[in-house]
């Protein structure tokens, strides 16, 4: 049997049948059984609409089992998944979707006060007339057209969905993610179904995850690690999905307590918030067992605090990127201060080594992505002629194969888990009428690990203040890319080649 992802499930639902897969707070709850129908459905759906094998699908909604209907809906009927990110806005999201020739997009009815379809519409409309999403045929709300499209189905009898299923291939793509680059422009990574399996076995098997598991899932679904390490490494594994949409410290406790959580991954300011919020000790959080963490500097007091006051067996820090997704991982049993001060050892098949010249972490494997979307040059720039990821990241490795982390090649900062790219804030500034021009840089923040700070020289004879700065930005960036301070300055600090240093301004913070 092919190992893919439409494969995948229905191999869940004959090894795992009545257990429960799915356990969405105040919503639907499935069997593994049941879920493997509900694929179905979708995809039946889908190719009554016309979504051939080979389209894309792309996915815009929080964490919800419409979510995961939908992804596994779609790379069953042998299309390939494009997750977007609920904190884009209508113009980030229009990119997305535009690029990827996106034929049918799945999109809640209303996340966090937004209606993103009409954010959608509107960007494109401002975009062009004839336009960017002249590819998109099938639109589907997650809430008000749910039924009706699932109704559709009945058109499709489950055979015809069982043979596009068989048809898809291990090394056929399954999806494609979007990261920022360091150019501003967004690149598409693509992964094979084969890849997207291994990885997320590979952390399944270093976390020790089993069909007893209850699986909290905060990290967003449009992120590899929410579908990769989450939704397919407990489709691999039995154990079951508890989605959360939007994280709150009192409302996690809460599940935790009523769900019996005992895996619950996430970055470390996540923990931080639990530990610090004041009823903690209401809530009964015995169960928990298993946490993996990273995306920022990881103290030893917390990796202590987390196994002695929120009771967690094991803590383990790992080390991936989209292109990647998981590379390193710590062990259970490693001791506190290796799950601070380390990335832990490669995992899912990766050699890891350490430049010579540059201190750069390179990666080699069979569990890279395939290239980048329609960007052979850039495929080019990350993975060399010997089939070596460049990450842009300095390490160094210990004795044992450990990997630390010390500092980036790139510009890149990480606000509450999420990758920011200053070039790309850069780039809105630059449209912002009076900023002649902008560096943008991480700087340390308690709650959040880093925010960004703006440093901005105005047009001659142009004021601005900071309130009209962030407002600009708020409206055209995602939330953790807008940066949290405004500074003004008459000039940016430059080598003499005129390359604007930002060490220097992230030494004054």
């Amino acid at each position: 049997m092919e190992v893919t992802i439409p494969a995948a499930v229905a191999r869940a639902a004959r090894e795992f049948g009545g257990a429960e897969a799915l356990a969405e707070p105040d919503g639907p709850r499935l069997s593994f059984r049941e879920l493997d129908e509900r694929v179905s459905e979708v995809a039946r759906a889908l190719i009554t609409e016309g979504i051939a094998a080979g389209d894309r699908v792309a996915v815009w909604c929080p964490n919800t089992t419409a979510w995961v209907l939908a992804a596994l809906g779609a790379l069953t009927a042998g299309t390939t998944l494009i997750p977007v990110s609920t904190r884009f806005t209508g113009p980030e999201a229009l990119d997305v979707i535009s690029r990827g020739g996106v034929r049918a997009l799945f999109v809640a009815d209303d996340f966090l006060g937004t209606d993103r379809l009409a954010e959608l519409r509107a960007a494109a409309a401002a975009h062009d007339a004839s336009g960017s999403l002249a590819a998109l045929t099938l639109v589907v709300r997650t809430g008000g057209d749910w039924a009706e499209f699932t109704e559709r189905s009945r058109v499709t009898p489950p055979p015809t969905a069982q043979a596009r299923a068989a048809a898809v291939r291990a090394d056929d793509v399954s999806d494609i993610l979007f990261t920022s680059g360091t150019t501003g422009r967004s690149k598409g990574a693509m992964s094979s179904h084969r890849c997207s399996l291994s990885v997320a076995g590979a952390w399944a098997g270093r976390g020790g995850l089993t069909a007893g598991d209850r699986y909290l899932v905060v990290n967003p679904f449009f992120h590899s690690f929410g579908f990769k390490a989450g939704i397919l490494a407990c489709l691999l594994s039995g154990a079951t999905i508890v989605p959360m949409a939007v994280f709150d410290a009192a409302r996690a406790m809460r599940l935790i307590e009523t769900e019996r959580i005992t895996v619950f991954p996430g970055a470390p300011t996540i923990y931080q918030t639990i530990l610090d919020h004041p009823e903690r000790g209401r809530f009964d959080l015995s169960s928990l067992r298993l946490s993996v963490t990273g995306a920022a500097n990881v103290p030893a007091v917390l990796v202590e605090r987390m196994r002695d006051e929120l009771g967690f067996d094991v803590v383990l820090t790992a080390y991936g990127l989209t292109e990647a997704v998981v590379a390193t991982m710590c062990e259970p049993g490693d001791d506190p201060q290796t799950v601070a001060r380390t990335c832990g050892r490669p995992a899912a098949g990766f050699s890891v080594r350490v430049s010579e010249g540059t201190g750069e972490v390179l990666l080699r494997g069979p569990n890279m992505m395939l290239g980048y979307l329609d960007d052979p040059a850039a495929t080019g720039e990350a993975i060399d002629p010997d089939g070596w990821l460049h990450t842009g990241d300095v390490g160094a490795l210990d004795a044992a194969g450990y990997l630390t982390i010390t500092d980036r090649l790139k510009d890149m900062y990480i606000c509450g888990g999420f990758n920011v790219y200053p070039a790309e804030v850069e780039q809105v500034l630059a449209r912002l009428d009076g900023v002649a021009e902008s560096a943008v840089v991480g700087v340390p923040d308690g709650r959040l690990g880093e925010v960004g700070r703006a440093y901005i020289v105005s047009r001659a004879g142009r004021v601005l203040d900071e309130t009209a700065v962030l407002d600009f930005c708020r409206a055209r960036l995602a939330n953790y890319k807008v940066p949290r301070q405004v500074e003004f300055r008459d000039v940016l600090p430059r080598n003499p080649s005129g390359k604007v240093l930002k060490r220097v301004l992230r030494g004054e913070s």
